[in-house]
């Protein structure tokens, strides 16, 4: 590794799409349908090399879109999946203690500690983390920072620092910059409020549950081979289920799974006997389903 004092950091090192027409173009070749909304976020994300933060409730399409746009791009995802207890060693970077052991262990007894120090705390020694992995890569990157809500607040800190100058200091070797700004998108499942600060720097985009016709589209496209009639059963059943008080809605994932469920079985209808018997694809929670099954006068 190069490590610089100050680093010219590239203004747009991500240049994947030409237009928000191209974002539609460009996703809907790898399965996934965006609509304007979407298109034009991701664009001017793009195009002002600011992080892209994408916010709404779980199974929506969040992680789904990072995915995309790295692979219509051909650019390398990086993902850092944060949760409770995440840290800067995790994130950024940390050293291999047990391999530096070992390098002090065989060191010769006449070398002095300086030396063996500058040994151990070497580029050989070094395991890189997502947030840095994706700093010093030269190649188009897209960096998923997913579901940040998880992480404590002292990672938003890390996240600030990182994201506002996309460079990292590593006291032993010095800082490290971008040469090529990633495409970064962070997703939040609103379990509790991004601070202003971090939001500040992100431009916003929230998902919700798309409507049917286009959830529609999205199982046409997904699925081959299920009759249109058939996907549209399918969603507006979705819909239902949506509505009623459950721990975890149907996500559009499911949505998909369920109508290659209905497939496989060689169902051309979704009637109470087909929803009874193939439920638990949408609802995993046993209470969810009880739920279902009173409310839509399903057969238990």
């Amino acid at each position: 590794m190069t490590a610089e004092g100050t680093g010219g950091l590239a203004e747009h090192g991500f240049a994947g799409f030409a237009s928000p027409a191209d974002v539609v173009r460009g996703l809907a070749e790898i399965g996934y349908l965006a609509d304007e909304a979407i298109a034009t976020t991701v664009f001017l994300a793009q195009a002002l090399g600011k992080p892209l933060l994408v916010e709404g409730p779980a199974g929506v399409g969040k992680t789904e879109l990072a995915k995309a746009v790295a692979a219509a791009t051909g650019a390398e995802l990086i993902r850092l999946q944060c949760y409770e207890g995440l840290d800067e060693a995790r994130a950024l970077y940390e050293f291999n203690y047990k391999k530096q052991l070992l390098a002090i262990q065989a060191a010769p007894g006449d070398q002095g500690w300086q030396r063996t120090h500058d040994d151990i705390f070497s580029e050989e020694f070094l395991l890189e983390r997502p947030l840095l992995a994706a700093i010093r890569r030269t190649g188009p990157t897209v960096l998923l920072i997913d579901e940040a809500d998880k992480a404590d607040v002292e990672v938003e800190g890390l996240l600030l620092e990182v994201l506002s100058d996309f460079q990292v200091t590593i006291p032993e070797l010095g800082t490290v910059s971008a040469t090529r700004r990633p495409f970064v998108v962070i997703t939040s499942n609103a379990a509790r409020e991004l601070s202003e600060a971090l939001k500040r720097r992100c431009l916003y985009l929230y998902l919700t549950y798309p409507e049917p016709e286009r959830e529609r589209e999205i199982v046409l496209s997904q699925v081959p081979g299920i009759e249109a009639a058939l996907a549209e059963q399918l969603v507006r059943t979705v819909g239902t289920l949506r509505e009623l008080e459950v721990k975890k809605a149907p996500s559009i994932a499911e949505t998909v799974d369920w109508a290659r469920t209905l497939l496989a079985l060689g169902l051309d209808e979704l009637d109470e006997d087909a929803v009874a018997r193939t439920l638990g694809v949408v609802l995993k929670h046993a209470s969810d389903q009880e739920r279902a099954v009173k409310e839509l006068g399903l057969r238990g």
